[in-house]
């Protein structure tokens, strides 16, 4: 079995956790093909899924099962990461603006004026730069112990990740997780999958810098803000507090014993039980 056949038997093995019912598309845009896993009623209120970078969207299988009975879940494999989505040859992401106009093109593609969206790690930095640029087109926003958004990493932490990222081999990968998650019990089969990211060719993601206190004022989307109580990616004290500094009327709560890794697919119950009550509030 080559590298490409053993990445997509496991996405595929993952996959399968998905509930009954769920739907899945490929959405053009100008910057490439995007997959997209739905579920839940056509009619109900929409709500996007963005996966950490160098995820993909099968991880969030329990947070569809969890929604999908109150809103029509889309989770999008992002385009030039791990996946089945894949960039356009001539078309790259290389900017901030150019991913909020691939989220654009999407939900335009998708057929929702305005959505719910919720991200994790790099997938929350991607989701808080599109509400910050187009304020219209957001709903409401959960951030899923973000990325970049309010403080930088941990030096240790990316000290750790480095040789992943120079080399990126299935055994590095593994190494890593068992660091990040010191161990918590992980579903294998999204383990093998992890794993498996590392033979993908994927492309550099968009980094920048982020968003200032001024920017971060004038959010008007209602934001829950879930941080990992054992993260490493970053202090999530430091994180909570320059949040609540910056972003008017935020909410935000403690995820007991989850780090940064296993979120969404080892996430206590509160998580999804916590974004399901945001999301239907009024």
């Amino acid at each position: 079995m080559s590298h490409s056949e053993a990445f997509l038997a496991a996405y595929d093995a993952v996959l399968a956790k998905w509930p009954s019912g769920t739907t899945h598309s490929d959405v053009v845009t100008p910057y490439g093909t995007t997959h997209v896993h739905h579920h839940g009623p056509e009619d109900a209120p929409p709500v996007l899924l963005l996966p950490g970078g160098g995820a993909t969207s099968t991880g969030w299988y329990a947070t569809a099962a969890a929604l999908g009975g109150a809103h029509r879940v889309h989770a999008v494999d992002l385009v030039g990461d791990p996946g089945r989505s894949a960039p356009a040859p001539d078309r790259r992401i290389r900017t901030v603006e150019d991913l909020t106009g691939w989220l654009h093109t999407l939900t335009d593609a998708l057929g929702l004026d305005s959505t719910a969206v919720v991200g994790h790690s790099y997938g929350a930095w991607i989701a808080l730069h599109h509400a910050l640029r187009a304020p219209e087109r957001g709903d409401r926003l959960v951030l899923l112990d973000p990325t970049n958004c309010f403080t930088g990493f941990s030096p240790r932490f990316l000290l750790r990740a480095l040789p992943m990222m120079l080399r990126p081999s299935p055994a590095r990968n593994r190494s890593f997780l068992r660091w990040e998650t010191g161990g918590t019990p992980l579903d294998p089969d999204w383990c093998e999958l992890d794993a498996r990211t590392a033979d993908f060719p994927s492309v550099r993601p968009v980094t920048g810098p982020r968003p200032s206190p001024e920017e971060l004022g004038r959010l008007r989307a209602p934001t829950l803000l879930l941080l990992a109580e054992r993260s490493r990616a970053h202090d999530v004290r430091e994180v909570e507090t320059r949040a609540r500094a910056a972003v008017p009327g935020l909410e935000t709560a403690t995820l007991p014993g989850a780090t940064h890794h296993t979120l969404p697919v080892a996430a206590p119950r509160e998580m999804n039980d916590r974004i399901a009550r945001f999301l239907g509030s009024a």
